[in-house]
């Protein structure tokens, strides 16, 4: 057992909030989560406030829960705009409410006689910690502790820039005895998830807003994820994309793996380069995962074996890694067009529009023509068009003949109308068409795009009284065939879908 305890006793919650009331009520919803928990005292607007918080504390706090105190100077990374003095009097303060553990960044003991708290009336355990907001600096094998006079545990969070950055603090874990690896960042965030399993003594997520670039929330940690249960046995799988935080495959995948029991996390991995990744998959032991853009064609060349379908569509969306340690990638976006259009017309004999000649594009195209459907590429680059329809055996035509061609149904594969923020290198708003009103001649009006569920598109083919069908579908239906590719089990549909649905009710609600 670590310092902390085991289990649920090393998930940290982080309570930050600006006056007392605040840090008072996330107090008490971080203690229904776990008795772990971090106090940023900085994050207080005033003394005044601080005072306030700490005077609560001492009346309330259970003395099962483990508070560790920190107030942390602007120096160090922090909020505290006081000097040394003023952070040890009210991690003082703190002792005195009952915080049997004070984190202490280096900068503060660089600062003190003979470089020690020891001398003071802190709280009795130290976490000495060292922050680096830039990069992940090259470490030695282990970390020396100092000698137990100085402190009892040692942290060290540093920028994740890389896959590989996070996998030198998670090394640190592994040989490391009483230390906390924090990994900052996106590209840091599955190392915060992994990081108990690797040997970290703590590993933190905020209750309300974060207080480091890269955390997860404390609800998500917990229950989602559950980063306190994970151990060497459990299967690693993920999806790699860049950008990856708007994706909702954790989410989808990791809500099925908890309905069935499995032993398994789903991670988000940010991934600018592919080399990056793969370099991670032995050592993290990924079983499994998901690609997205910009890495869909990009995957093939690093796969030994593809299935046939995947290889005619020419982008990969699920990869498998075998035992051997090879990788074998299929396609389970066509699954997703089919059985969501399917549920509205019969596809074979039908004339499908497929508006768009990428990656979805061609992985639409490739699925309604093996459906029987004639298939129509359009596009604003009419060689792109034309060079998908002889692959995909169908037509193209040029945006001028929507105005008086008609399809049984239209498809929008490209990024036009997708939520602010969510492609890079683009800057697509949600309240834009792809195509507009007296080029929808159609009985049926599919976009590609979940984000937001009711697209211009569909708004305007709704006004038209054309049937329409959300990507949400689409995503849903590939994400079950995916996650049955992973886990050789039958989906739970039913509850993957409705944890997807209110979290995209959610995050319309609030936009």
């Amino acid at each position: 057992m670590g310092v902390f305890g085991s289990g649920l006793q090393r998930l940290c919650a982080v309570v930050a909030a600006a006056t007392a009331g605040l840090a008072a009520r996330q107090v008490r919803r971080a203690l229904k989560q776990t008795p772990t928990v971090e106090l940023r005292l900085d994050w207080l607007r005033s003394d005044g406030e601080r005072a306030r918080f700490l005077r609560w504390l001492k009346k309330n706090a259970p003395r099962s829960a483990v508070f560790l105190a920190t107030c942390r100077r602007k120096e160090g990374g922090g909020k505290f705009n006081g000097d040394v003095a003023g952070e040890l009097f009210w991690l003082m303060q703190a002792r005195e409410a009952g915080c049997g553990w004070c984190d202490v960044e280096i900068e503060t003991l660089r600062q003190l006689p003979n470089r020690s708290v020891r001398g003071y009336a802190v709280p009795p355990k130290v976490l000495l910690s060292v922050h680096d907001f830039d990069r992940t600096p090259a470490f030695p094998r282990r970390v020396a502790m100092p000698d137990p006079g100085e402190a009892d545990a040692v942290k060290i969070a540093a920028a994740a820039h890389t896959i590989g950055d996070s996998l030198r603090l998670l090394r640190l874990a592994r040989h490391s005895k009483n230390f906390v690896a924090v990994p900052m960042g996106e590209a840091g965030l599955p190392a915060r998830v992994l990081a108990l399993r690797e040997g970290s003594a703590l590993a933190y997520a905020p209750v309300a807003e974060a207080t480091a670039p890269g955390q997860i929330a404390l609800e998500e940690m917990k229950h989602l994820y559950r980063a306190h249960q994970l151990t060497g046995r459990t299967r690693v799988y993920g999806v790699i994309g860049d950008p990856i935080g708007h994706s909702l495959s954790p989410l989808l995948h990791n809500t099925g793996f908890v309905a069935r029991r499995i032993d398994a996390v789903f991670l988000p991995f940010l991934v600018r380069k592919l080399g990056d990744f793969l370099e991670a998959v032995p050592e993290l032991g990924i079983r499994g995962f998901s690609v997205t853009l910009p890495h869909k064609q990009s995957i093939r060349k690093h796969l030994e074996g593809c299935d046939s379908l995947a290889e005619a569509i020419g982008a990969v969306n699920t990869v498998v890694v075998r035992r051997d340690g090879s990788l074998h990638g299929s396609n389970t976006d066509y699954v997703g067009v089919l059985r969501a259009l399917e549920k509205k017309i019969k596809l074979a004999g039908s004339r499908v529009l497929v508006f768009g000649a990428g990656g979805a594009a061609r992985a639409a195209a490739f699925a309604l023509h093996r459906a029987g459907a004639t298939v129509v590429i359009c596009a604003r680059r009419e060689a792109a068009a034309q060079a998908l329809a002889r692959a995909a055996g169908g037509e193209a035509v040029p945006r001028r003949a929507l105005r008086t061609e008609y399809f049984d149904a239209i498809v929008n594969a490209t990024p036009v109308g997708m939520q602010v923020g969510m492609q890079v290198g683009m800057h697509p708003r949600a309240g834009v068409s792809p195509l507009a009103a007296n080029e929808l001649n159609c009985r049926v009006v599919m976009d590609l795009i979940y984000r937001p569920q009711q697209t211009q598109l569909l708004k305007i083919a709704a006004r038209k009284g054309i049937v329409t069908v959300s990507g949400v579908e689409m995503f849903l239906a590939q994400g079950f065939a995916q996650w049955e590719v992973f886990t050789g089990q039958r989906a739970p549909e039913a509850v993957m879908r409705r944890a997807i649905l209110r979290a995209l009710a959610a995050k319309e609600s609030r936009s």
